[in-house]
């Protein structure tokens, strides 16, 4: 289709009724088809519905996380909410028609093995018995992120979202900072029991879920939820068990070391762990446009691809950056599959994390585009660990416009972005074992729940000092401010995973930067056609 702005997108709700009559036909023609080739043009026409109705809930989905205050598409969110359950059960039954095909090799001959693969978790993972509990759950999870995104933090006669918060959260006036985490963490403390009810409601329906489906408990149905298709939780455990015997102590060295840096008493408070140097953290030269700006002379610079991506996510509008009232928190990357085109959408602060996640999704976009015509549809994008080595990649590849994006404070950005991809993993590792307790333990009280983030805490961050000096932060209970621990359980341990290879890619462009990135093009394109350790064996070639 043409290359039209987003602004320009008409939205129209899809016709759910037709949709799954259209699906049911077409499934009963792949059923009864007596040829690959009629196989093959129901398989298409499938695909082309998947991404139709995938074009319009993501359109819908942008503009309602950019106003959550906008009526007509809180409305529209909350029905394609509903709507997605159901027409995740009509394409369940056209993919369990097509794992039983004749023309099974030829498919595989022609869109590869992952699409079976990926089909045969699929149906571990749904069944219509639960599609009620689906719909409640996403209901659930959606209310939670919109509490966050009307926060108001009062600060020093002013209010301030959460995401205006966190340049305070830096600032360089040890007064002024704590002022700004305890004032944070109240607004959580206040909000409190909301966060309790959400998250014991998802712990309930996903339990009862796993149980419903003859799971033991979530962990295993949110594995297939996910999509993981070469690892499971046994392999993950044993990762766990690296990162606490070899990265927790370097992430410790790190953060002493800062300590004595800034001459402060050691384990660090959380306000003073978020200040690197002295002379303050590494900031971004200007604001929006200038960081922007240098984003597009990096992609011109970095190769035709690059460029050519780039400046049509500009020309055409396809990012959101600002930070602004009703917008919700966090950054994402989506797909826009009619117009051929991902969508970036983001929440600036002030802070060296703008850089950070307008490199990290534009790695996310830049693959997506790359992949935007694949068939099937889901191949556009890649199992989520997969999807975060591209990101986290192109941030480290990013770090070559440090000058350009932070001036003076260039150095301090690559030594802060280098030793916030180590000191990262613990956390994030952290997250992941939190949500296997919760969910191998499903009966644990509120306050268990926190008693075990906190116990956590002094294993995988022991450099933090946990007295209960700075509300919610201190006390074991910041698990609550994670988006990811609510609406996208078991997805933290991805990015760990990722940033283990990103650090390969650190490490290969310190030898050969030309010689790494055609490492990571060749990663691009490949994207969906092996699970990830087949990538990686692939990508060290």
């Amino acid at each position: 289709m043409a290359e039209i702005r987003f602004e320009e997108i008409i939205y129209q709700r899809p016709n759910l009724t037709k949709i799954k009559e259209e699906m049911a036909v077409l499934t009963e023609r792949l059923r009864t088809a007596a040829t690959y080739e009629a196989a093959r043009e129901v398989f298409r026409q499938i695909d082309q519905i998947q991404r139709h109705v995938a074009t319009m809930a993501h359109v819908a989905d942008v503009r309602q996380n950019i106003n959550t205050n906008d009526p007509f598409y809180d409305s529209e969110k909350k029905w394609l909410d509903d709507a997605s359950v159901e027409f995740e059960e009509a394409t369940h039954k056209a993919k369990q028609v097509l794992l039983k095909s004749p023309f099974r090799k030829e498919f595989e001959a022609e869109y590869g093995e992952l699409m079976f693969l990926n089909a045969e978790i699929a149906a571990k993972s749904f069944a219509p018995v639960i599609m009620k509990a689906m719909q409640e759950e996403i209901k659930t999870a959606n209310a939670y992120e919109d509490l966050l995104a009307s926060a108001r933090v009062p600060f020093r006669g002013k209010e301030y979202t959460l995401p205006e918060m966190e340049r305070f959260k830096t600032d360089l006036d040890d007064e002024t900072r704590l002022a700004a985490w305890i004032a944070d963490g109240q607004w959580y403390k206040d909000n409190q029991q909301m966060l309790d009810d959400s998250f014991d409601t998802l712990v309930r329906l996903r339990d009862g879920m796993a149980r419903t489906m003859g799971y033991p408990d979530y962990v295993e149905l949110g594995y297939y939820r996910m999509g993981r298709n070469c690892y499971d939780r046994h392999d993950v455990e044993k990762f766990r068990q690296a990162v606490v015997e070899y990265v927790v102590p370097l992430a410790q060295r790190i953060y002493f070391e800062q300590a004595k840096r800034n001459n402060k008493p050691f384990p660090l408070t959380f306000s003073d762990a978020a200040v690197e140097f002295m002379t303050g953290n590494a900031r971004p030269v200007g604001g929006l446009k200038e960081i922007v700006e240098a984003a597009r002379k990096f992609y011109d610079a970095q190769s035709p691809e690059t460029s050519a991506f780039f400046n049509s996510m500009i020309e055409r509008g396809m990012m959101d950056l600002e930070s602004k009232e009703g917008k919700r928190g966090g950054g994402y990357c989506i797909d826009i599959p009619d117009y051929n085109t991902p969508f970036i959408f983001a929440n600036f602060n002030g802070t060296q994390h703008d850089v950070e996640v307008l490199t990290h999704e534009a790695g996310h976009g830049f693959e997506a585009w790359l992949n935007m015509e694949r068939i099937p549809y889901e191949y556009v994008w890649p199992t989520m660990e997969a999807a975060e080595v591209h990101s986290m990649s192109m941030e480290v590849f990013a770090e070559k416009a440090a000058e350009a994006f932070f001036g003076k404070d260039a150095n301090k950005y690559l030594f802060s972005h280098l030793a916030g991809a180590i000191t990262f993993i613990p956390y994030g590792t952290m997250v992941d074992h939190f949500q296997h307790i919760v969910y191998e333990k499903p009966g644990l009280t509120r306050k268990q729940r926190h008693e075990e983030w906190k116990r956590l805490e002094r294993m995988y961050r022991p450099w933090l000092k946990l007295d209960g000096a700075i509300p919610f932060w201190s006390e074991g209970e910041s698990w609550q401010f994670k988006h990811h621990i609510y609406s996208s359980p078991f997805y933290y341990i991805d990015y760990c995973l990722a940033q283990t290879v990103a650090l390969e890619f650190w490490a290969m462009i310190q030898d050969d930067e030309q010689d790494a990135w055609q490492h990571y093009m060749a990663f691009n394109v490949l994207s969906s056609s092996a699970a990830l350790f087949g990538l990686a064996e692939v990508r060290m070639i």
